[in-house]
């Protein structure tokens, strides 16, 4: 929306999850030129970002929303939608890379069980996807990243 650069984070959220919205908000600020070209260089000075994790009263925290944020923010910069049929997980650095992430199991199957067939994950949790069984990760796609701009070719 119109603004001065300022970004909000609503929802319940912990301070890593909104240090994670940040970082993936500065790696987004300072990659524009090759995320989204169109955009003018003062867009983000020019507008302000508001990110709203819903989920109620559900307390939310930890790193692994940072690719999602990333790639949600380039998404917006861009105009490109994010494919319907993905989901992914990971934490990222200001420099973009993608660092591993606890409980991939978990969101594995829960993405699985939402109807996603691409799961795009930290290269350096591609053990944790070997211990699931294959019959328990049927259908499942995995894309393993080692730097944000490797997830955004999956996911957009």
């Amino acid at each position: 929306m119109p603004g001065s650069g300022k970004l909000t984070i609503t929802g319940q959220l912990g301070e890593v999850m909104r240090e994670s919205a940040q970082a993936a908000l500065s790696w987004v600020r300072a990659n524009q030129a090759r995320v989204a070209p169109a955009l003018t260089e003062d867009w983000f000075a020019s507008h302000d970002v508001h990110v709203h994790v819903p989920a109620g009263a559900v307390p939310k925290d930890g790193p692994s929303a940072g690719v999602a944020m990333a790639v949600a923010l380039a998404s917006l910069a861009s105009g490109q939608p994010v494919s319907s049929d993905v989901a992914m997980t990971g934490e990222i650095t200001l420099t973009g890379q993608v660092l591993a992430i606890g409980g991939v199991k978990e969101k594995a199957l829960a993405a699985q069980r939402a109807g996603i067939k691409r799961v795009i994950l930290p290269r350096r949790n591609e053990g944790d996807v070997a211990e699931i069984p294959e019959h328990e990760r049927g259908g499942l796609e995995f894309v393993y990243v080692e730097r944000i701009e490797q997830a955004l070719a999956a996911a957009i």
